[in-house]
């Protein structure tokens, strides 16, 4: 009845009416595209090229677009900061898709204003966060800005972008990308991140060289204060460093590509050629059985993982401890080893803390961790414990008991300590497997210098060294290892503790 009834009405109305109407919607429609072409301007022509393109830099709208699957983008708040004159108030953002998977992303706008913090774009800021919380996908921010614009009094009884953040953690992935000078509220999103990524153009800190010189009276280069060697090599507050800002973002998308989309379902599996059993014939040419000769644990990592195929998570700190992620059997795996080609695999502070982060972000997320112990310990001596070994030592205890996921453990040649402790290589710590190569020598301390230490005598010393050079036979004889391999075999072990994890997927 009331479609007869609306039928009738619109034919009472008649060609001439409707075209009233369309024509009554023109100038309506014609502000909105000045409204939208102006947005899309963003600093205007002149600035975009002088402060982005001409610099190597792609602008924020350029480097949402790559972020996203090709079309996929869809803006959010375009018109914020229209009735100023500051389109999207220097912020871009919205949501879009990574590899087929919804997500969200927001970059800072540096050709208007620095790229500052303004009311509408603290306000865009925290409606991405909080959609992708309420909607359970990863965020994205890239940043390039001078913090929160001096001309903003205050934003009263307001909320912000980092409380969002801070509810974020463990619940959805968040990638970080520094693409130019971030400084005070802008460089905050880093810390708050999972994984942050730096350009070589990249620099963040608390406040910038002029703030600096006005509080110290200390001159410093951007560079010197927050450079990617500053961040990624000596404080640790950025993960990885890529040279541009593709590569920036290209790496972002292959790191999620590891991740769900949030913490209630599993990692995500990736079919490839190389997902059967196979024999690594290359494991004893790359590692020596005596334990004081070095290698390069990345090899042995490539032996295991599908294809070869490593991402490494902050390769320039912490390097006597290697973190990162792989596919084995298909299925998204961290790796927390240590690598005796750096301090003999001795865990230091910055190996410690890079753990701990490393630990932290993969059992929010379910995946499975493989350790290759090779170590002497905690690293010793003043330094080391001015640099808090012991507290950072505990923490990457902490995290890694606390795992939820499947742990596996190869004993590669050397634990003592502490260090072993820390590497998930004692009984009764909830792994999945634990497998020893035929040469390990495990103990409290290594025998010469424990020995030298409790002032054995010279028979006694002879004696622990013998018992530590007998091999894993011993603990195996007490089911202190669940198995003894041929380091042929490493790939086919962890391949084999994944397939008895797999009820543990979410």
């Amino acid at each position: 009845m009331y479609t007869v009834r609306f039928r009738e009405d619109a034919r009472v109305a008649g060609k001439k009416g409707r075209e009233e109407n369309r024509k009554a919607w023109e100038a309506w429609l014609q502000q909105l595209a000045q409204h939208r072409s102006r947005a899309l301007e963003m600093g205007g022509p002149e600035r975009v090229t002088r402060l982005m393109h001409e610099r190597g830099k792609l602008d924020a709208r350029q480097r949402i677009e790559r972020l996203f699957d090709p079309g996929t983008f869809v803006e959010l708040g375009q018109l914020v900061g229209t009735l100023d004159d500051i389109p999207g108030d220097a912020y871009v953002c919205g949501l879009g898709r990574i590899h087929g998977r919804p997500a969200l992303a927001g970059a800072e706008d540096f050709s208007l204003l620095g790229g500052s913090i303004g009311v509408g774009g603290t306000s865009k800021r925290h409606r991405i966060a909080e959609l992708a919380l309420q909607e359970r996908v990863p965020l994205v921010t890239m940043l390039e800005g001078a913090g929160h614009r001096l001309t903003n009094t205050g934003h009263a009884r307001a909320p912000h972008d980092l409380l969002a953040l801070a509810d974020l953690s463990g619940h959805v992935p968040m990638v970080c990308l520094v693409l130019g000078a971030a400084a005070g509220h802008s460089a905050l999103a880093a810390p708050l991140s999972d994984f942050v990524i730096m350009s070589e153009a990249g620099c963040m800190f608390s406040g910038g060289p002029p703030l600096v010189k006005a509080a110290t009276g200390e001159e410093v280069t951007k560079e010197e204060l927050g450079g990617p060697r500053v961040c990624a090599e000596i404080a640790g507050t950025a993960h990885n460093v890529a040279p541009d800002d593709g590569a920036a973002i290209e790496m972002a998308r292959e790191y999620l590509a590891y991740f769900p989309l949030n913490s209630g379902h599993s990692p995500p599996r990736r079919e490839n050629p190389d997902m059967e059993p196979r024999l690594v014939e290359e494991m004893l040419e790359i590692v020596p059985p005596n334990d004081r000769k070095p290698y390069d644990v990345h090899e042995v990592i490539a032996c295991i993982a599908d294809e070869g195929r490593f991402f490494e998570v902050q390769p320039r700190y912490g390097r006597s401890l290697v973190t990162g992620l792989a596919h084995v059997g298909g299925r998204a795996v961290g790796f927390v080893a240590n690598n005796p080609a750096q301090l003999a695999g001795a865990i230091d502070s910055a190996a410690a803390i890079k753990a701990t982060d490393f630990l932290e972000v993969v059992d929010a997320f379910g995946h499975p961790v493989v350790f290759l112990t090779d170590n002497p310990g905690v690293l010793a001596g003043s330094r080391a414990e001015r640099e808090g070994i012991l507290k950072w030592g505990g923490k990457m205890f902490q995290a890694e008991r606390r795992l939820r996921a499947p742990k596996i453990n190869v004993l590669m040649r050397k634990g003592f300590g502490f260090g072993l402790v820390n590497m998930a290589a004692t009984p009764f710590d909830r792994q999945t497997f634990t497998y020893a190569l035929p040469s390990v020598n495990l103990a409290a301390m290594p025998a010469r210098s424990g020995g030298e230490s409790a002032g054995l005598d010279e028979s006694s010393q002879r004696q622990v060294e013998e018992a530590q050079r007998a091999g894993p036979y011993p603990l195996a004889n007490r089911l202190g290892v669940d198995a003894i391999i041929d380091p042929r075999e490493i790939r086919n072990a962890v391949l084999s503790a994944l397939v008895l994890a797999e009820g543990r997927d979410r």
